[in-house]
């Protein structure tokens, strides 16, 4: 029962982050759903900017401190390992459901794109950044990623394994491609507002801090492998940053990003 209940639990999770993924497509566009980021009565400016960057400091708090290593060897002796990936998914859904609920609106335009064309252009590259962070998902360990591998496992009775080195397809390209899709997804605006601009520049700044963070991790769980890796790829723009060295050591697997 207890291995059936992680199973169900597991599911449950990932149910909740697949919707909310899905709600955060159209949140960013406004599209598709019943609030936007523009959407809704505007707020006086500093109360919306104080509640809106209090919510996305909640959201960046959340997800940095529960992926960290230190954290997740003191919370796995209270939550059972197989769920850890788990509980941590659906606490990030958790709290980017309680910003969408409460996001203040501050829909005076930065910028509004006139022509139809450009416009659908710039659309087209949100929509295409959303599927690159889907795509890149996958091409690591899309099920490992969002904790249904861990509890499927644990329903078979069979080890999790330890974590793998690998480089597949974008990741030779860029270091980061889910990090870049998001910024995609977040910049590529028709009609910047000036709410829209604030969730914008929050969430590279916690991108830029979090990359920092997990190569730190990755660092110390992997040494000179990631390093030359880091050294021979770009970390998200293809073809800006380092080059590889003759005297680098080949890749080897890539681990599912945390």
């Amino acid at each position: 029962m207890a291995r059936f209940a992680s199973l169900l639990y597991g599911g449950a999770a990932y149910g909740v982050f697949f919707l909310t993924f899905l709600y955060a497509v159209g949140f960013v566009s406004n599209l598709g759903v019943p609030k936007g980021i523009d959407d809704g009565r505007a707020a006086p400016l500093a109360h919306a900017l104080i509640v809106d960057t209090l919510l996305l400091g909640l959201f960046a708090i959340q997800h940095s401190v529960m992926a960290r290593p230190a954290f997740k060897r003191i919370w796995t002796k209270i939550v059972p390992s197989q769920i850890e990936r788990s509980t941590f998914v659906l606490f990030a859904s958790l709290a980017l459901i309680l910003l969408f609920w409460q996001w203040r609106p501050m829909p005076a335009p930065i910028w509004t794109v006139e022509s139809p064309i450009a416009a659908g252009l710039l659309q087209a590259a949100s929509l295409a950044g959303w599927g690159l962070v889907l795509v890149s998902t996958f091409l690591i360990s899309h099920f490992e990623l969002f904790g249904l591998k861990q509890v499927a496992l644990h329903w078979l009775r069979r080890p999790t394994g330890e974590p793998e080195f690998r480089t597949p397809s974008l990741y030779r390209v860029v270091r980061h491609p889910i990090y870049l899709g998001f910024l995609m997804a977040f910049w590529a605006a028709p009609v910047m507002s000036e709410g829209h601009l604030l969730f914008a520049l929050a969430t590279t700044g916690y991108i830029l801090v979090g990359i920092r963070l997990e190569e730190r991790d990755l660092i110390a769980m992997f040494g000179a492998q990631y390093e030359a890796y880091r050294r021979r790829v770009a970390m998200l723009v293809p073809g800006i940053g380092p080059r590889a060295k003759r005297s680098d050591p080949p890749l080897m697997p890539f681990p599912a990003e945390r």
